[in-house]
């Protein structure tokens, strides 16, 4: 028989962390990242309100005259990301089913939308008519929009790797988690442009 003293001898290393069976410790933190992006969106947005509403001199036209925004390529721009919500989770409920093809299929789909948007954005700001110089305006426009599109570049490199490791067979119905963490992203990416766009482009 094994003594007490025995089997605390033979123990090696830190006691096994306490895994709870309700979420991923990978999802969770998925979940964490993200809400620290948030917060990060948080203080332009915060920015944002100073400029535009606490600051004495703020204009009363937003953008002031004579510049304007592109509201319909804007908008147009946000079809097209919220559509490739849609794919994204066409993809991953196809790999869930096991129908690779669709999976496949939705992600490059997804890819080619998120690509799309980021060539816009760049026309965009290639065409505006004003840069971070010409008054704060500006600069909360180019630091929301430009702090999004850093987070749609991430998002397609996410969306990038998931695609040639689904080219190779990784990714089954029982093991898709590999999808379903950058499918998270990709959404909050999505839901932060609505916010971007309805705060900079409409109100």
């Amino acid at each position: 028989m094994t003594s007490h003293a025995e089997v605390v001898h033979d123990h090696h290393g830190p006691p096994e962390a306490n895994q709870s069976s309700r979420i991923d410790a990978r999802l969770l933190g998925m979940l964490l990242f993200i809400a620290s992006e948030a917060m990060l969106f948080g203080s332009f947005f915060t920015a944002y309100f100073f400029v535009r509403v606490v600051n004495p001199g703020a204009p009363s036209e937003w953008p002031p005259e004579p510049y304007h925004f592109p509201v319909f390529v804007a908008g147009v721009n946000t079809a097209i990301l919220v559509t490739s919500s849609f794919t994204m989770h066409w993809a991953l409920q196809s790999i869930k089913r096991g129908n690779r093809k669709a999976f496949l299929a939705g992600m490059v789909l997804t890819f080619t939308m998120g690509l799309a948007f980021l060539f816009t954005q760049a026309v965009e700001y290639l065409n505006v008519g004003f840069n971070t110089g010409d008054g704060a305006f500006a600069s909360v426009f180019f630091g929301l929009t430009g702090l999004h599109g850093a987070h749609v570049f991430v998002g397609l490199t996410l969306l990038g790797m998931v695609i040639v490791r689904g080219f190779r067979g990784h990714f089954t119905p029982e093991h898709h988690l590999g999808v379903e963490l950058p499918g998270i992203y990709w959404h909050f990416v999505d839901v932060m442009w609505i916010v971007v766009y309805s705060v900079v482009y409409l109100i």
